[in-house]
């Protein structure tokens, strides 16, 4: 006799994601969020889901296809430890978008005004605002409406584990008690492990010095209990990082910004490579040179990202992005040299207009050249989450060297991500999502199905 059929641990879009799977295959289910509130690096993130061959990509016109966004997604991250995982959740992703609106009430809308990092064509499904809160908020609401109950403050110590299969979990905490909950089956979906440096020193020594701005409970220790029990590492040194963190603020500095035609300077006031190679990718490019550091753009690129970003806009209202009537006062703001930063975007506009090639290896300028009045960002690179973790089967089951663990599953940063074998620059915009609501939705559709 088991308390529960499915424990999800962890109520971010993963673990809320495997909640509603779970239960439309006629578990029943428990979340335990060790934090005070859901959410996790989701309600962190812009909330954009790629989905590949929605209907909502054939209303647009656009034509698309799940061998299409694998391939593009293998073309960015280059090949890995979960090449295959890669290919599956692409394959799932348009009717994961589509049984999100549909079945959940799930608030999510087709972006067709950019493709963004790593997509040949449009199909990231974002929340209106353009923001991870509420998506979190949609599905927490959707969790909530199967009676599900989500149950913050109730942190989990420990799996059970009984006669070869995980059995359960125990739970401790100052405010939960300690007590042990048994079940079927147990998701992991806790996050990765960016929040601990001892981890980080050890599985990704590389980035242990990057600043952290994902959410503070990935800490790694649903990782340490799965590798307890003989599952394996993949791609442990990937991770997802961004090149333009606002300063002071902490928001992102919209990516959208440098697609359109925007720049990074150093503290030089110089460029120092291809910013298209993407927000994940340029952070070590960015680490790697001295700064201050700031984004520069012009005010029709700021009018347009804050139309249609809200968080930017919220960014704009709050000082965070100076307007420079001249490149003069551009270099005061920025504190660099006005003939180093005026030599800097007459380069620019020159590429930006066709008429040269860029040093760098750039080819794509959105609006073109920047005309003033300028607008800059102040700017730091940082981590965001890491994209190594737990290999798992195409039923998000972590895996030993002699099959699946029984009764365990692993979902979004705690298994292997699909954004490259080490560094920054294979992350295509949505993985993260992409990783957690599909693997979610792969968990709690087999773990439900045992049932039967």
């Amino acid at each position: 006799m088991t308390d529960v059929d499915v424990i999800v641990v962890g109520a971010g879009g993963g673990g809320l994601t495997a909640a509603l799977a779970a239960h439309d295959a006629g578990a029943s289910v428990v979340v335990l969020e060790k934090a005070e509130h859901a959410g996790g690096n989701t309600a962190l993130s812009t909330g954009s889901v790629p989905g590949a061959g929605t209907r909502f990509q054939a209303a647009a016109g656009i034509d698309d296809s799940a061998a299409r966004l694998a391939t593009d997604l293998l073309a960015q991250s280059g090949s890995h430890d979960a090449d295959d995982l890669a290919r599956l959740l692409a394959a799932g992703s348009a009717g994961l978008v589509e049984w999100l609106i549909d079945t959940h009430g799930v608030d999510l809308r087709l972006i067709t005004d950019y493709k963004h990092v790593g997509h040949s064509v449009p199909r990231l499904h974002a929340p209106p605002s353009r923001k991870g809160r509420d998506l979190v908020a949609d599905l927490l609401g959707a969790v909530r409406a199967t009676d599900t109950e989500v149950l913050v403050h109730t942190p989990v110590a420990a799996l059970l584990y009984d006669e070869g299969r995980v059995t359960g979990v125990r739970v401790s905490g100052p405010r939960s008690g300690t007590y042990e909950i048994t079940s079927h089956a147990v998701v992991l979906a806790g996050n990765g492990f960016a929040a601990n440096r001892a981890l980080l020193r050890e599985w990704a020594p590389a980035i242990a010095g990057f600043e952290y701005f994902g959410a503070h409970g990935s800490t790694g220790e649903s990782l340490q209990w799965a590798l307890d029990l003989g599952a394996r590492l993949g791609n442990p040194t990937a991770y997802q990082g961004y090149a333009a963190v606002a300063y002071p603020h902490g928001s992102i500095t919209s990516w959208t910004t440098v697609e359109m035609g925007g720049v990074l300077v150093n503290g030089a006031g110089r460029r120092f490579g291809d910013e298209s190679r993407g927000y994940s990718g340029y952070a070590d490019a960015v680490l790697g040179t001295p700064g201050p550091w700031h984004v520069v753009f012009d005010t029709k690129i700021r009018d347009y990202v804050a139309s249609h970003e809200e968080e930017f806009a919220e960014l704009v209202a709050m000082g965070g992005a100076r307007e420079c009537a001249s490149v003069e006062e551009l270099a005061t703001f920025c504190g660099v040299s006005p003939s180093a930063l005026s030599t800097t975007l007459a380069s620019a506009a020159t590429v930006a207009s066709g008429d040269d090639k860029d040093e760098w290896g750039r080819t794509d300028w959105g609006f073109g050249p920047l005309h003033a009045p300028y607008v800059a960002v102040r700017s730091v690179p940082g981590l965001f989450h890491t994209q190594g973790g737990l290999l798992v089967d195409g039923h998000a089951r972590p895996t030993t060297d002699t099959g699946p663990i029984p009764g365990l599953y692993a979902v979004g940063g705690v298994a292997t991500g699909i954004s490259g074998h080490t560094g920054g620059a294979g992350y295509s915009s949505g993985n993260g999502l992409l990783a957690a609501l599909g693997l979610g939705h792969l968990a709690g559709t087999h773990a439900g199905s045992l049932l039967r």
